[in-house]
C-alpha cells in the first residue's frame, strides 16, 4: 500500500451509496464520479487499520491454531505410537467439520468474523491438550477422538471466517498477494512447531513425541485463541484503492440459510470446483501417516515435517506471485496456475510411486521395513520428495482460494464459497482417514490420491474457462441474488 493510499480514501457522496443485499453490502464508489475525499487514520492507527496488517493478524491466528495442529499431524500419527488413534480422531474431526462447515458461512455472517474466529480457535487448544492427556494417561484414546469431533465443529467456523476475510480485504489485483501473505504466516506455525519438535526429539530413541512438545504447542495455541479479540472490525477498514472492505450484514438465520441456495443458484459453476475441493485434504493421509509416519523414525519425521512446512511458504508465495502478475490477463494467469498444478501432480506422484512400491502396510506394522534415520543412505531423495509434497499442497490450496476470489467480490457469497470448500474438503478427509484407520493398503490410498488430484484439475478446467474473467463486475455478484434475498427479507418482516 502506497503512502498516498494510506492517507486518503474515497466513498460515495451522501445518497449515492448502494446497499447490496441482506447478506452482503458494498460501496460501488469506484464506478461513480460522485466521490468525496475522506481522511484516513494516519500514523500507528492507520497502520493498524490497514487490510495488510489485519491479514497478517489473521495469519497469526492460524499460525498458532491450525498451523500447530498441522505440525503435530505432520509427524505421522500426531506424534503417537498408535497411529490408529490419530486416524480415528481425524475421522471424527473431518466428519463433524464436513457437516458444520457447510453452514459456517451463514454462522459467520450472523455472528461476525471476530466472534466466529474466536469460537473457531478454541477447539485447537482442546485437541492439542488431548494429546498431552493421552501421553500422560495411555487409555484416554476416547478423549482424543471426542476432542477431534469438537475441533471439527469449531474449525469449520474458523476457516470460513478466515476465507471470507482473506478474500474481502484485498483489491482484485492483490488477491494472490494477500493469499500468499496469509498462507506464509499460517505455515510458519507448522515450521515453528516442527522446529520445536525436532529440537526436543533430536536425541530421542523412542518413536513418539514427549510431553514437553505438547505443552509448548498448547501454550502457543492458547495465545492464538486471544488474537481475534485484537482485530479491527472489517467495516472500519479501507482497501488500497480507496474502497471500503465490504462486510456482511447480520440478517435472520432463515435468510442466511437461503443464502446457501442463492450462492449455488447464482454461481452454479462452483460445482465444477467440488472435485478439486474434495481432493484438497485427501493427500494428507498418505503423506503424513503412510509415508512420513510409516518409514521414518521420530528424528527424521520431525526434520521432514520442518522442511514440509517451509516448502509450503515457498509454494504459496511462488504461485501467488504468478497469479498476481498484472502484466498478464487474469484468464491467462488462471490457466497458467492450472498448468503448474497439473505438472506438479505428476512429478510428485510418479516420483512417490517408486518409493511406495517398496513397502506395504503389513511390513510396516510387523516392523519388517527399515525406519529411515537422517543419516541413512537413501534418506536425502526421500526428504526431497516430501519438500515437493509441501510445495504441491500450498500451490493447490492457494490456487483454489484465488479461483474462488476471481468469481466474486461479495464477502457474503465468498463466505458461502469457502464454507462449501471446507465442507467438501473435510468430507473427503474424513473418508480417507477412516480408510487409513481400518488398514486399507498404502498403495490403494496412494493411487486414490493421485486419481482424485487429476480429476479435480480436469473438472476445474471448464469452470475456469467459462467463469474466470479479466475483471469481476459487481453487478454479477448481486443482480441475480436480489429478488431471492429481498423476498426472504419481506417474509422475515
Amino acid at each position: 500500500m502506497s503512502h498516498h493510499d494510506n492517507e486518503k480514501a474515497f466513498h460515495l457522496a451522501p445518497g449515492t451509496a448502494r446497499t447490496g443485499s441482506s447478506t452482503g453490502s458494498y460501496d460501488d464508489s469506484a464506478h461513480h464520479p460522485e466521490l468525496q475525499m475522506l481522511q484516513r487514520p494516519s500514523g500507528l492507527k492507520g497502520f493498524y487499520y490497514s487490510p495488510t496488517t489485519q491479514v497478517v493478524m489473521l495469519g497469526f491466528v492460524c499460525f498458532m491454531c491450525p498451523g500447530l495442529f498441522n505440525s503435530l499431524n505432520g509427524l505421522g500419527g500426531g506424534g503417537q505410537l498408535k497411529e490408529t488413534t490419530n486416524a480415528n480422531a481425524n475421522t471424527a474431526l473431518y466428519s463433524s467439520f464436513a457437516f458444520f462447515a457447510f453452514f459456517a458461512g451463514s454462522i459467520n455472517n450472523v455472528l461476525g468474523s471476530k466472534i466466529t474466529l474466536l469460537l473457531g480457535s478454541i477447539g485447537y487448544a482442546l485437541y492439542i491438550g488431548s494429546y498431552l492427556a493421552v501421553n500422560i494417561h495411555p487409555n484416554a484414546d476416547g478423549f482424543v477422538i471426542g476432542a477431534g469431533a469438537a475441533l471439527g465443529i469449531t474449525a469449520g467456523l474458523l476457516w470460513t471466517a478466515q476465507g471470507s476475510l482473506m478474500l474481502a480485504y484485498p483489491t482484485e489485483t492483490q488477491k494472490g498477494k494477500f493469499i500468499a501473505i496469509f498462507w506464509s504466516i499460517f505455515n510458519l506455525g507448522g515450521v515453528v512447531g516442527a522446529a520445536v519438535s525436532l529440537g526436543q526429539n533430536f536425541k530421542s530413541e523412542t518413536n513418539s513425541v514427549g510431553n514437553g512438545t505438547y505443552i509448548v504447542f498448547l501454550v502457543l495455541t492458547g495465545i492464538g485463541v486471544l488474537i481475534p479479540l485484537l482485530m479491527v472490525d472489517p467495516s472500519k477498514m479501507v482497501r488500497a484503492d480507496g474502497t471500503r472492505v465490504t462486510t456482511p450484514k447480520h440478517p435472520s438465520w432463515k435468510t442466511e440459510f437461503l443464502g446457501l441456495w442463492v450462492a449455488l443458484r447464482t454461481d452454479p459453476w462452483i460445482v465444477l470446483l467440488f472435485p478439486m475441493f474434495f481432493a484438497s485434504n485427501w493427500f494428507y493421509t498418505w503423506q503424513f501417516n503412510d509415508y512420513n509416519g510409516a518409514i521414518f523414525n521420530i528424528r527424521a519425521r520431525s526434520l521432514n515435517n520442518l522442511v514440509y512446512w517451509l516448502a509450503q511458504i515457498v509454494g504459496s508465495v511462488s504461485i501467488g506471485f504468478l497469479l498476481d502478475q498484472r502484466s498478464l490477463s487474469r484468464r491467462f494467469r488462471a490457466f497458467s496456475g492450472w498448468c503448474v498444478l497439473f505438472v506438479m501432480v505428476f512429478v510428485v506422484h510418479i516420483w512417490a510411486y517408486f518409493y511406495q512400491r517398496q513397502y506395504t502396510r503389513a511390513q510396516v506394522v510387523a516392523n519388517g521395513y527399515h525406519k529411515y534415520d537422517i543419516y541413512d543412505h537413501g534418506y536425502a531423495p526421500r526428504i526431497l520428495l516430501y519438500i515437493f509434497c509441501g510445495l504441491l499442497d500450498a500451490m493447490w490450496q492457494t490456487t483454489a482460494y484465488w479461483v474462488m476470489g476471481a468469481m466474486s467480490n461479495d464477502p457474503a457469497k465468498l463466505a458461502h464459497f469457502t464454507g462449501f470448500y471446507k465442507s467438501i474438503q473435510s468430507a473427503g478427509a474424513a473418508g480417507i482417514w477412516r480408510a487409513d484407520a481400518v488398514g486399507i493398503p498404502f498403495m490403494s490410498i496412494f493411487i486414490s490420491t493421485w486419481v482424485l488430484l487429476v480429476t479435480g484439475l480436469l473438472c476445474a478446467l471448464p469452470m475456469i474457462h467459462m467463469r474466470v474473467q479479466d475483471h469481476t463486475e459487481e453487478e454479477d455478484d448481486y443482480i441475480h441474488e436480489l429478488p431471492l434475498r429481498d423476498q426472504a427479507l419481506k417474509h422475515d418482516k
